[in-house]
């Protein structure tokens, strides 16, 4: 055998031992990888209804979902709900809390988000942007405030702020929260959310 063809046996083996460890590790991580971000998603489903104690998914679909939250009594004292949509750079996924009647934003978390460091990514942050969307009114859609403003205070009832730099980024939070509230008042409408409190 010519020391090409040598090379070219070993490095097709090497491959193909590499390609065939990757997919066992693969496979072998897959289910924990699949728990864990559900595990991550019922996190931010408890954590956006403050007082929460529990949640329970009652819908799903692609890129959709609804928790109810309840407190320590059993009482419903909101619904989580987690969406994703595109943004600037990837997709965005996210949870918002919302009143049991679909009418008060009670707060919002990023889960996962690609955006550009330093701006984009700004929508992660508490003192820039999240700070912004507690206690919004959401009865109409929530609209975007530019220029942006120093206090929530300063903010109409159902408007959030934007990111200086970064408005596509806020827009697309804006439009995912928006669509994700419209379709849990359809849901309701058609009697799939609880009415109990």
């Amino acid at each position: 055998m010519n020391l090409a063809t040598r090379m070219i046996v070993t490095l097709t083996s090497i491959g193909l031992i590499s390609g065939s460890f990757l997919a066992i590790v693969g496979q072998v991580t897959k289910e924990r990888i699949i728990f864990n971000k559900k595990h991550e998603i019922e996190m931010a489903a408890l954590k956006v209804v403050p007082g929460a104690s529990n949640v329970k998914m009652i819908y799903e679909e692609r890129d959709f979902a609804i928790f109810e939250d309840r407190d320590e009594t059993g009482n419903l004292i909101g619904y989580a709900l987690q969406a994703a949509g595109t943004g600037f750079q990837d997709k965005i996924s996210l949870g918002v809390g919302v009143s049991p009647d679909l009418n008060t934003v009670l707060s919002l978390i990023i889960i996962d988000q690609k955006e550009t460091p330093g701006l984009g990514a700004k929508i992660t942050d508490e003192i820039s942007f999240l700070q912004y969307w507690k206690n919004r009114d959401c009865s109409k859609s929530l609209i975007l405030r530019k220029p942006p403003v120093d206090n929530p205070n300063s903010l109409a009832p159902n408007e959030v702020n934007a990111i200086t730099g970064a408005t596509i980024s806020s827009q697309a939070v804006l439009n995912i929260v928006n669509e994700a509230i419209k379709k849990a008042r359809q849901l309701q409408a058609e009697g799939k959310l609880s009415e109990r409190h």
